[in-house]
């Protein structure tokens, strides 16, 4: 059995059942049936003889029996005998063969191998002192005869209904499983084609069915979009180790082959070791985010003075900003205390303040403001007044190597990790963090921390 499909399986499972329940309901109909045949020809055989003895009077000391009275009335055989056994009138049936005592008034079941008799006698006073015996006889077969046919109409028509419950099983089972074939097609389509755009795409429904095929499609959705997303991933951290490594190479060469005095070769290795520092930072980056997407960072919670730790970084930008004429101006409440990890907020909160610093206008301004909401939250606004962000880009600043336009894609600019970096740090603390910018006006950083 479990070499056979489910299909198939389900099929005979389906035909059995219904084999079953056609024979449990043939069978009660035709107990029932039997039941009811048995109860008519009894009360047959008991009317035949209380009719009969209103045909038999006695007339000047004789017993007479009227014309009327017929020996075989509708299927019963009437008699009538002396109280000494003697027949007077009327006949057996020729296959009654039995020899049955008399009875008064008890109706009797009398089988004699080849059929089923009902006896009935009644001990009648014709007149005066004389009795008489009257006994009616009846064939059970003969008043089951219909009963008889339907057994076997019903014998040779089940063969059939156990084919036809069959197919109409198979049928139905086949429908019910086009679902379930349509997914392991769209399954092996897309194992076979390695195309994860392709969908089961069935029609609305409300069955187990649909909604298993409405789950594999949003799973395939996510599966293209990790797909594509890693592919996209790996090309974006190919292109950018491609350029230090090419740097270091050069530069490298150039050391040992052009470089002439030490100053050369030193300006060589300064160039080399930039390039390598940058790397780092970035695989460093990578390795976060990566144990990230896998839950594998713990962060070390301790309780943090946000202010102060804001208001230190603040002052370490302000030394970045001097070189653009830039003013870092703060507006922090002080003492808003939190749970996290210090060493992380810190890169959070140096990654925002130096990319104001980095897209900033020359002569503008850094807005640094950290206060406590209604809702018992820290709010921290990082905000500039540089270059802005075109609003079709603003979405996609959180994607990892994301760079907005050449503006921010120079060669200090970095490698598009930093804010990925910001989204993971804010929200591994429980918090968020969105951005507001206009093209040209300048970009705020929000973000909120529970306390």
């Amino acid at each position: 059995m479990r070499k056979l499909s489910i299909k198939l399986r389900v099929t005979l499972w389906f035909t059995l059942f219904m084999v079953v329940i056609v024979a449990a309901c043939l069978g009660f109909l035709f107990a029932m049936g039997a039941q009811e045949a048995a109860r008519s020809a009894q009360n047959q055989v008991l009317d035949a003889v209380v009719e009969a003895l209103d045909e038999i009077e006695y007339d000047d000391g004789r017993i007479e029996i009227d014309d009327d009275l017929e020996y075989f009335n509708d299927g019963v055989y009437i008699s009538v005998y002396s109280t000494e056994g003697a027949l007077m009138y009327g006949r057996l049936p020729s296959a009654y063969l039995m020899e049955e005592a008399f009875s008064d008034g008890r109706i009797r079941s009398v089988d004699d191998g080849s059929d089923t008799w009902y006896v009935y006698d009644i001990l009648h006073s014709a007149g005066l002192d004389i009795r008489v015996w009257v006994r009616g006889v009846i064939s059970y077969s003969r008043t089951s005869s219909t009963l008889i046919s339907m057994i076997r109409l019903a014998a040779a028509v089940f063969p059939a209904l156990v084919l036809l419950a069959a197919a109409g099983g198979y049928l139905l089972v086949n429908r019910a499983f086009r679902p379930v074939r349509q997914i392991a097609e769209a399954a092996d389509r897309i194992n076979d084609g390695n195309d994860l755009s392709r969908r089961i795409g069935l029609k609305k429904g409300r069955d187990e069915i649909y909604t298993l095929a409405m789950t594999f499609d949003r799973m395939f959705d996510r599966l293209q979009v990790s797909f594509e997303r890693e592919k996209q991933f790996t090309s974006d951290v190919s292109h950018e180790l491609r350029t230090p490594t090419a740097v270091i190479i050069s530069q490298c060469e150039y050391a040992l082959e052009e470089a002439r005095t030490l100053d050369e070769a030193k300006d060589a290795l300064s160039t080399v070791l930039d390039q390598a520092e940058r790397m780092s930072s970035m695989i460093g980056q990578l390795l976060t985010l990566s144990r990230a997407d896998r839950g594998q960072n713990q962060l070390h919670l301790e309780l943090i003075n946000l202010s102060e730790l804001t208001m230190m970084v603040a002052e370490q930008a302000q030394e970045l900003a001097e070189k653009s004429a830039i003013s870092v101006e703060t507006q922090i409440e002080p003492d808003l205390l939190i749970h996290g990890d210090e060493t992380m907020l810190m890169r959070m909160l140096l990654n925002l303040t130096e990319n104001g610093i980095k897209y900033g206008r020359p002569g503008g301004h850094l807005r640094v403001r950290l206060s406590q909401t209604a809702d018992s939250c820290v709010r921290g606004e990082i905000q500039d007044d540089g270059i802005g962000i075109s609003p079709e880009h603003l979405p996609k600043i959180w994607d990892r190597f994301y760079q907005v336009n050449p503006a921010r894609s120079s060669s200090d600019s970095g490698v598009g990790l930093g804010l990925p970096m910001v989204k993971y740090i804010a929200e591994a603390h429980g918090g968020s963090i969105t951005a507001e910018s206009r093209e040209g006006e300048g970009t705020t950083f929000i973000f909120t921390l529970p306390r």
